[in-house]
C-alpha cells in the first residue's frame, strides 16, 4: 500500500513539473516533439507585377488603363476578395464527399489458451489460433442508395480433438444494399447540398465581380486625385509667380519714389500667402500619390515606391459628351449589376434549403437486403484436406447462400430539430428578400446620383470655361489700368487670385466629369467592359 501511495505522489509531481516546463518553455517542447523542425514555411507572396514595364527616365509613367491593370494584378484587397471564390470552390468539392467510394481492408491475428471445465471441450488446455482477413467496398449513390460488399476469410486452428475440420478456412462474400423510401429518397435530397454549393459559388463570383468594380472605381478616383493635385500645384506656382512679378514691380516703383512706402506690404503679403498655398499643394500631391501607389501595389516594392509618378491622361474630355437619362440607365443597372445577381443566387439557395428541410420532416422508411455466399475448407476427417480453394469455390458459386430483407420505419412523434431547420430556412428566405430589396434601392439611388452628378459636371465645365475666360480678361484689364496709374495694385492682386481660382475650378470640374463618367459606368455594371477587364474563372 505504501508503494502505491509513493507511486501516486511521484506521478503527480512529474505531471506538475511537465505542465510548468510546458508553460515556461513551449518552443523547447515543440522542438523535442519535432514540430518546429518539420514545419514547412508558407510560400512567399508574389512581387508586384507589370510596374517595371512602365518605368521611363526614372519615373513611373502610367495611363488610366495601365493603372487599372496594375491594381487588378497587385492590389491586396483583390487577393483577399478572390479567396472567397476559392473557399466556395472547395466547399463545392467537399459536397461530393458522401458519394466517394470507400475500400477497406483488415487483418487480425489472435491466439488464446484457456483451461477447460468440461469433458466435451476436446483438450485439457484449449489452444486456439484465429486469423481473419477482410476486404470491403462501400458506395453511396445520388439516389440515396447505399451499396456495400465485403469478403472475409477466417482461419481457425485449435487443439480441440472434437473439431470436424482443423484447421478450418471459412469464407464469406456478402452484398448489402439500403434504399430510403421517404426521407432522403430520390435525387433532390441527396444532390441538394451540391446544388446549394453551386449557387454559393455563383454568388461568390458575383460578389467578387462587384468588388472588382469597386477596386476599379477606387483606382480611377485615386488616379484623377493625383492629376487634380498636380494641376492644382501648377496653378498655385503660376499664381505665386504672378504675385512675385507684382511685388518686384512695386519694389522698383518704391525705389524710384513712385509708390508710397506702406503700399509695398500688400504685394509682399500676397507673395507670402501664395507661397503657403504652394507648400500645401505640394504635400497634398504627395499624399495623393501615396494613396495611388497603395491602390496599384507600387508601395510593395521599395525601388518602385521611390519613383516619381507621371500620369499621362488629361482631365479634359475628348469628343462628344455622353447623354443619359435615369430610366434607361436604371434599367441597364438592374440587368447588369453583379450585386443583384448575388442576391438572386442567394434566394435560389434559400428555395433549395426549404425543399430540403421539408424532406427532412418525412418519416425515415428504409428497405435493406443482403445476399451472401459461404464456404468452408480445411483438414477434415471425412473429406480430407480441401484447402482454401474449396472454400472460395463454394463462396463464389454461392453453394451455401444466405439472403434476407428488412423494412424499417422510424416515425418520430415530434421532430423539433427538423421543424426548427424549416423555420430557419423560411426566415432566411424572407431576410434575403429584404436584402434584395435594399440592394435594389441602393442601386436605384446610386444610378440617380450618378446621372445627376454627370449632368452637374457637364454644366460646371461649361460655366468654368466662361469664368476662366472672363478672369483672364479682367486681369489683363486691371494690369493695363495699373500700368497707366488708373488703379492700385490691390485690383491686380485680386484679379490674379480670381484667375487662379477660376483655373482651379475648371480643373476640378473636369476631374469631376471624369469621375462622374466612371461612377455612372459603375452604377450600371459597365465599368469592367469599358476598361476591357474580364474575369476568367480558374480551371481546377
Amino acid at each position: 500500500m505504501r508503494v502505491v501511495q509513493f507511486l501516486l505522489v511521484l506521478i503527480s509531481l512529474m505531471l506538475t513539473q511537465c505542465v510548468a516546463v510546458r508553460a515556461q518553455d513551449a518552443p523547447r517542447l515543440e522542438r523535442l516533439l519535432g514540430i518546429g523542425s518539420h514545419q514547412k514555411p508558407a510560400a512567399p507572396l508574389p512581387v508586384p507585377q507589370g510596374l517595371q514595364d512602365h518605368v521611363a527616365n526614372g519615373k513611373l509613367v502610367l495611363t488610366l488603363d495601365d493603372s487599372i491593370r496594375a491594381a487588378l494584378s497587385n492590389n491586396t484587397d483583390i487577393r483577399l476578395d478572390r479567396s472567397q471564390i476559392e473557399f466556395a470552390q472547395n466547399s463545392l468539392h467537399r459536397t461530393h464527399g458522401p458519394f466517394d467510394p470507400l475500400v477497406t481492408s483488415s487483418f487480425a491475428d489472435s491466439r488464446a489458451k484457456s483451461p477447460t471445465i468440461t469433458q466435451i471441450q476436446g483438450a485439457p488446455i484449449l489452444d486456439t489460433l484465429v486469423q481473419t482477413t477482410t476486404f470491403g467496398y462501400a458506395q453511396a449513390f445520388e439516389t440515396g442508395t447505399n451499396f456495400q460488399t465485403s469478403f472475409s476469410t477466417n482461419k481457425l486452428s485449435t487443439n480441440d480433438s472434437l473439431s470436424l475440420v482443423n484447421p478450418s478456412l471459412a469464407s464469406n462474400l456478402q452484398f448489402t444494399f439500403t434504399q430510403p423510401l421517404l426521407r432522403k429518397f430520390g435525387l433532390f435530397p441527396n444532390r441538394a447540398p451540391i446544388l446549394i454549393a453551386q449557387r454559393n459559388l455563383n454568388q461568390a463570383s458575383a460578389i467578387f465581380q462587384g468588388e472588382v468594380n469597386d477596386i476599379i472605381l477606387r483606382t480611377v478616383g485615386n488616379y484623377w486625385n493625383v492629376v487634380l493635385a498636380r494641376d492644382s500645384l501648377t496653378v498655385q506656382r503660376k499664381s505665386l509667380e504672378e504675385a512675385q512679378k507684382s511685388y518686384d514691380h512695386d519694389k522698383k516703383a518704391l525705389s524710384l519714389g513712385a509708390l508710397p512706402p506702406l503700399d509695398i506690404y500688400r504685394s509682399e503679403s500676397q507673395v507670402a500667402s501664395r507661397r503657403v498655398g504652394v507648400i500645401q499643394a505640394e504635400y497634398a500631391l504627395k499624399q495623393a500619390e501615396d494613396q495611388f501607389r497603395q491602390v496599384i501595389g507600387a508601395d510593395l516594392d521599395p525601388a518602385i515606391r521611390a519613383l516619381d509618378v507621371q500620369l499621362t491622361d488629361q482631365p479634359e474630355p475628348l469628343g462628344e459628351l455622353p447623354v443619359t437619362d435615369i430610366t434607361t440607365t436604371l434599367a441597364r443597372a438592374l440587368a447588369n449589376r453583379p450585386e443583384l445577381e448575388a442576391t438572386r443566387q442567394q434566394l435560389t439557395s434559400d428555395e433549395l434549403s426549404i425543399r430540403l428541410a421539408h424532406n427532412n420532416l418525412k418519416p425515415d422508411l428504409e428497405l435493406s437486403g443482403f445476399y451472401s455466399g459461404n464456404g468452408v475448407g480445411g483438414n477434415s476427417v471425412t473429406a480430407g484436406n480441401t484447402g482454401l480453394g474449396t472454400s472460395l469455390t463454394q463462396v463464389f458459386h454461392f453453394t451455401y447462400p444466405a439472403y434476407g430483407a428488412t423494412l424499417s420505419l422510424n416515425l418520430p412523434l415530434k421532430n423539433h430539430s427538423a421543424e426548427a431547420d424549416l423555420a430557419d430556412a423560411a426566415v432566411s428566405r424572407r431576410r434575403d428578400q429584404y436584402q434584395q430589396r435594399r440592394t435594389t434601392q441602393n442601386i436605384t439611388l446610386e444610378v440617380t446620383n450618378a446621372v445627376h452628378a454627370l449632368e452637374q459636371a457637364k454644366l460646371s465645365m461649361e460655366a468654368s470655361k466662361v469664368a476662366l475666360d472672363l478672369a483672364e480678361k479682367t486681369l489683363h484689364a486691371d494690369e493695363r489700368k495699373y500700368e497707366l496709374g488708373a488703379e492700385t495694385v490691390f485690383f491686380v492682386l485680386d484679379a490674379q487670385t480670381q484667375l487662379a481660382q477660376a483655373e482651379l475650378n475648371l480643373v476640378q470640374s473636369q476631374i469631376n466629369f471624369q469621375i462622374a463618367v466612371s461612377q455612372l459606368d459603375h452604377s450600371t455594371g459597365d465599368l469592367m467592359e469599358h476598361h476591357h477587364v474580364e474575369i476568367v474563372k480558374p480551371v481546377k
